[in-house]
């Protein structure tokens, strides 16, 4: 992948000084003024651009300042390449949302060696928004064949790390029960419609049928080497189990159960039982508690139930910030 550069400096001389570092390497795109930098930026959407300071119409600084100011811009990386040199010149470089500072006359060795480093940067940046999306979508894969669930994968998910929170778990790991959650029902892909949406009770073979959701997912999961699959795939593989060992489908019981699939299983009832499904109304959260209270000791481990009962105002506050989201977006699709 070829990334792009774009090179702004009033000066010819300047401009071909930086073609012959830069152009065996990268895509660039040139201006000579600040309002052609805006320009630009807009029509070619650069990884990173060298900005000079000096410039006739409108100095670097000023340039950068409404860079950050446009959504649109705001994360391009933006390097000064300026003879102003003095430790002030610098730090109004930096306060104007530059990410470094190279003075003229250029070394091409520093210049190449900047510029590395912060395509690296954007590299590593677009590399792990790729890893999140693919996250994402293999969360949504789990519930595309069930179009009644709504945002279920997302409530439970933000349940889930409130929990974890709760339980004394750090805020990476937190984050990390977030993003693996959405993915507790990705085996369903291999669940018949007719079972997956049947408007009703599931016979015993069609609820042993139905069992074999666990088993899928985790088979799909288990593959990669990845940390957060890794945790997806054990939660994939053991929320449906019980602290009881009636759960399934290894009938784990007690703590044998991984710590993030008590959780999970935690937040993953309670959104189910308060929300629609086409075998059952939604039922009122006073309900929902009322009943797994019942089930603590024999669904659910009875601290994790006693600290998400603890939570309450904070679940409930996620409900309904995750209900005005469906609210819009349903209102948006009518």
């Amino acid at each position: 992948m070829a990334y792009t550069i774009l090179v702004v400096d009033d000066e010819p001389g300047n401009l071909a000084l930086l073609r012959g570092v830069l152009a065996a390497e990268y895509s660039l795109v040139f201006a000579r003024s600040g309002s052609e930098a805006l320009a630009a930026t807009a029509k070619h959407h650069p990884d990173l651009i060298l900005l000079d300071v000096l410039m006739p119409d409108m100095d670097g600084y000023t340039v950068c300042r409404k860079l950050k100011e446009n959504p649109e811009s705001a994360n391009i990386p933006v390097i000064f390449v300026t003879g102003l040199s003095e430790v002030g010149d610098e730090t109004t470089g930096f306060s104007a949302g530059a990410v470094d500072y190279i003075t003229k006359p250029i070394s091409p060795v520093i210049v190449r060696a900047r510029v590395r480093a912060h395509i690296s940067l954007v590299s590593a940046k677009q590399l792990e928004q790729s890893y999140l999306d693919a996250i994402n979508m293999l969360g949504q894969a789990g519930e595309f064949k069930d179009s009644h669930t709504g945002l279920h994968i997302w409530r439970m998910a933000a349940y889930s790390a409130e929990l974890a929170s709760a339980s004394g778990w750090d805020e990476t790991s937190c984050e990390h029960i977030r993003l693996a959650a959405p993915m507790h029902d990705i085996g369903k892909i291999g669940i018949p419609d007719a079972i997956l949406c049947k408007p009703g009770k599931l016979d015993a073979e069609e609820w042993s049928t139905m069992q074999t959701h666990s088993t899928i997912g985790h088979k799909i999961l288990s593959r990669s080497q990845v940390p957060i699959l890794q945790l997806a795939a054990t939660i994939v593989h053991c929320h449906h189990e019980k602290w009881d060992g009636n759960g399934y489908p290894r009938h784990l019981a007690g703590e044998a159960i991984p710590e993030v699939a008590r959780i999970v299983a935690i937040a993953d009832v309670f959104d189910a039982l308060t929300m629609r499904r086409p075998y059952k109304e939604a039922w009122h959260v006073d309900r929902v508690f009322e009943t797994m209270i019942a089930e603590t000791g024999t669904h659910f481990e009875p601290r994790l139930m006693n600290l998400f009962v603890d939570i309450t105002p904070r679940i409930l506050a996620i409900k309904d910030e995750w209900g005005a989201r469906e609210s819009r977006l349903q209102h948006r699709t009518a």
